[in-house]
C-alpha cells in the first residue's frame, strides 16, 4: 500500500510540473525555438531555464507535503510519546535562530532522518522509528542537530537552485547536440529545408532524449558534489549546536551499523543518504563517506 502511495504522489508531482511548465512556455511562445533558419538560442535558453527551474522549485514547495504523504510522517508535539524528540528539535532551532520546524516520526526499520521544507521558517524534521530504537539519546541529538543545521544553512533552497541550473544546462546542450546530429544525419532535401533547416524531427526527438539522459548523468555528478559539501557544513553546524562529541557519536553509530551490513543491504541503506560500498558510485554519492565526515570533525 505504501509503495503504491509513493508512486501516486510521484506521478502527481511530475504531472503538475509538466502541466505548469507546458502552459507557461506555450503562453510565452518559447516552444518555437526551432525555426527554418535553425535554433533561436534566446528562446531555447528561456525555454530551458523555465523547464529547469520550474520542476526544481515546484518539488521544493511541495517537499514537506510530499514527505508526509510518501513517507507516512506523523506530526508529533510535546504531549506525545516523542516529546523528547520535539524538545531536541526546538532547542536546536532556537540556538540556530530559526522558527521551530514541524517534528514528525515515521515507521521504518532503517535508522534515518531528514529535513525538508521550502524555507527556513516553514520546515520539517522527521526521524524514523528505526533511528529512535537503535540510537541512544546522545547519538539521536547529533543526528537531529545535523538536520536542524541543514535548515539553518538554507540547504534545501541552495540545492534547488543548483539542481535548477544543472537541469537548464542539460536541456540546453542536449537540444543543441540533438539538432546538430539530426541535421548532419538527415541531409538537406528541399522539404526538410523548409522545416527546421534540414533537420529530421524524428531523429531530433530520439537523440534529444538520449543526450538528456547522458548529460543528466554528468549533471548529477555536479549536484552530488555540492551536496557532499553541504553535508560537511551541516555536520559542523550539528557539532556547534549539540556538541562535537554528540555529532561524532551519531556518525560513529551509523558507521558501525553500515560496516556490519552486506553489500546488497548497504547499497540500499538510506540513513542520511549513505552511498553504496562500491567505489564506482562515489562520484554520485550525495553524502561523503562516514569516515571522512568523522575525520572532518576531528574524530579518528
Amino acid at each position: 500500500m505504501i509503495f503504491f502511495k509513493r508512486i501516486f504522489y510521484f506521478l502527481f508531482t511530475n504531472i503538475l510540473v509538466l502541466l505548469t511548465v507546458t502552459i507557461i512556455t506555450k503562453m510565452l511562445g518559447l516552444e518555437r525555438y526551432l525555426t527554418p533558419a535553425g535554433i533561436n538560442y534566446n528562446s531555447l535558453m528561456a525555454y530551458c531555464l523555465i523547464w529547469g527551474f520550474a520542476g526544481a522549485f515546484i518539488s521544493l514547495f511541495l517537499s514537506k507535503f510530499m514527505a508526509k504523504m510518501m513517507m507516512g510522517v506523523k506530526i508529533v508535539d510535546e504531549r506525545s510519546s516523542y516529546s523528547h524528540v520535539v524538545e531536541m528539535v526546538h532547542r536546536y532551532a532556537k540556538i540556530a535562530g530559526i522558527k521551530n520546524p514541524e517534528v514528525g516520526v515515521y515507521e521504518s526499520p532503517d535508522p534515518n532522518a531528514f529535513a525538508t521544507g521550502a524555507t527556513k521558517n516553514s520546515s520539517l524534521v522527521a526521524v524514523s522509528t528505526g533511528l529512535l530504537q537503535t540510537m541512544n539519546k546522545e547519538e539521536v541529538e547529533g543526528v537531529v542537530a545535523h538536520e536542524v543545521a541543514h535548515i539553518a544553512n538554507g540547504d534545501m533552497v541552495t540545492m534547488t537552485l543548483i539542481q535548477g541550473v544543472v537541469n537548464a544546462f542539460v536541456l540546453f546542450f542536449a537540444k543543441i547536440a540533438a539538432f546538430a546530429l539530426s541535421k548532419a544525419l538527415s541531409g538537406n532535401s528541399d522539404r526538410e529545408e523548409q522545416s527546421g533547416g534540414g533537420m529530421n524531427h524524428m531523429v531530433f526527438m530520439v537523440t534529444d532524449i538520449v543526450f538528456q539522459i547522458l548529460f543528466g548523468i554528468l549533471g548529477s555528478i555536479v549536484v552530488a558534489y555540492f551536496s557532499r559539501l553541504r553535508e560537511f557544513r551541516a555536520d559542523a553546524g550539528g557539532a556547534k549546536y549539540a556538541g562535537r562529541e554528540k555529532m561524532i557519536a551519531g556518525l560513529r553509530k551509523l558507521q558501525r551499523m553500515y560496516e556490519q551490513m552486506p553489500v546488497e543491504e548497504a547499497t540500499n541503506f538510506s540513513t542520511m543518504k549513505i552511498s553504496s560500498k562500491s567505489n564506482m558510485l562515489k562520484f554520485f554519492a550525495t553524502h561523503p563517506p562516514l569516515a571522512d565526515r568523522i575525520k572532518a570533525l576531528g574524530g579518528q
